[in-house]
């Protein structure tokens, strides 16, 4: 029969892996730079900067792009669910 107790006095080895990697957080977390909500907020303008933002043209093409695709899988998800509707009603004779 196997053992179920684990080694290190009780203590699961990935209890420990997982406690060392809380410590290990724990020390860089307390070195890391604080920053004032006022460079906080110029940072966020600077990322926001680099975005390359798509332009209308892009934004208009794939939003039909998307009206398309859904209206097509609407089509496809109503015809699957009458066919699996009718098969059922078929086999439990509900229907004619």
């Amino acid at each position: 029969m196997a053992r179920l107790v684990p080694r290190n006095g009780g203590v699961c080895r990935e209890l420990l892996l997982v406690k060392a990697r809380n410590e290990k957080l724990k020390k860089v977390s307390s070195r890391m730079a604080k920053t004032s909500p006022g460079e906080f907020v110029r940072q966020v303008r600077a990322e926001t900067a680099k975005v390359v933002w798509p332009s209308r043209r892009e934004v208009v093409q794939t939003t039909i792009l998307v009206l398309i695709m859904t209206s097509i899988l609407a089509v496809f998800f109503l015809g699957v669910d009458q066919v699996l509707g009718r098969a059922v009603r078929f086999f439990l004779g509900l229907g004619a």
